[in-house]
């Protein structure tokens, strides 16, 4: 018998593989689990992440406007007459006295733009005449004059002159400590405190101090500076403070 069938019958006579045995050159596949609900969870969670920082830019986006069109978005050749505070300074817990005697927090200004002069109670002409300008400059912003309260801080304990009482009638004026003032207000080098007007936002930062000397066109220039803020704070200021709970 040839070698070839030899083979041949060994091979029909060799008894089948058992069940079960191993079978090294045998692969065996294993179905995955599907990727559908894993990349639904991780976009639903993507999603949520950018819903939660949307919202979180739409509400700070008015005041974030307001400030990039007043502090960034100049058109060339505009400038302010004021001299912008940078960084600002926010309003310090002093205790304030009104004129009847009255005390409360210089915080309670806050909410509200304010246009401030300091000086001390006696007022000579050079302080009225201040003050003066300073109502003159509320009044011109017309409509909007609800929006910023023009507030006078006096630095020693003398009582106005009577005869100034009719005027100050649309101020708020008020009693500080001039060492704790100066700690928050400061006049440009050179001048004195009582020289200036100071511009304080709603949020109850010092962002602003007007030029010493003010005369009437100097004045003209301020308002245009308050016209400014105002309009681009219009989105989310409004006039009047919040109740108290």
């Amino acid at each position: 018998m040839s070698g070839s069938n030899l083979s041949d019958v060994s091979a029909a006579a060799a008894p089948p593989p058992e069940a079960g045995s191993a079978q090294p050159l045998g692969l065996t596949v294993h179905s995955l689990p599907p990727a559908g609900a894993a990349v639904a969870a991780a976009q639903k969670s993507r999603h949520a992440r950018w819903k939660m920082l949307g919202l979180l830019l739409v509400c700070a986006a008015p005041v974030i406007a307001s400030y990039l069109t007043y502090y960034v978005v100049r058109p060339e050749g505009r400038r302010n007459y004021g001299e912008l505070v940078q960084p600002q300074r926010p309003m310090p817990d002093l205790v304030t006295t009104s004129l009847d005697g009255q005390t409360a927090s210089l915080r309670a200004l806050k909410d509200q733009w304010l246009l401030v002069s300091v000086a001390p109670g006696a007022c000579d002409a050079a302080c009225q005449n201040h003050l003066y300008l300073q109502r003159q400059l509320r009044e011109s912003l017309g409509k909007e004059k609800d929006r910023l309260d023009w507030i006078w801080l006096v630095t020693d304990d003398a009582p106005p002159p009577a005869a100034m009482a009719p005027g100050l009638r649309q101020a708020t004026v008020l009693r500080v400590d001039a060492a704790q003032l100066a700690q928050w207000l400061q006049p440009a080098s050179g001048h004195a405190l009582s020289e200036h007007l100071y511009v304080v936002d709603p949020m109850g930062n010092w962002m602003m101090r007007f030029p010493a000397g003010m005369d009437a066109p100097a004045a003209a220039k301020a308002k245009r500076d308050l016209d400014r803020l105002l309009r681009a704070s219009a989105s989310w200021d409004t006039a009047g403070r919040a109740e108290k709970p």
